[in-house]
């Protein structure tokens, strides 16, 4: 037994959560740019507790662009 962490962990780890952390970020990106919010807060969405303060604060704020009619 060696200890709990070994070095080829965290490269596990990473090969892991780098994908994952792309998926999150691609959509937010996407949001906060159409909702006419700088797009960069999209990485505050992977902070726990932060994501969902920022959620609260888009969704409530007004929005600077005005959604298109299509009829």
């Amino acid at each position: 037994m060696g200890d709990l962490l070994q070095p080829w962990h965290l490269i596990v780890i990473s090969f892991i959560l780098l994908p994952i952390s792309a998926v999150v970020l691609v959509p937010y990106w996407v949001i906060f740019k159409k909702a006419g919010f700088q797009p960069i807060l999209s990485i505050l969405m992977l902070v726990p507790l932060v994501n969902i303060v920022i959620l609260y604060v888009v969704a409530f704020s007004k929005w600077k662009i005005v959604p298109s009619r299509e009829s």
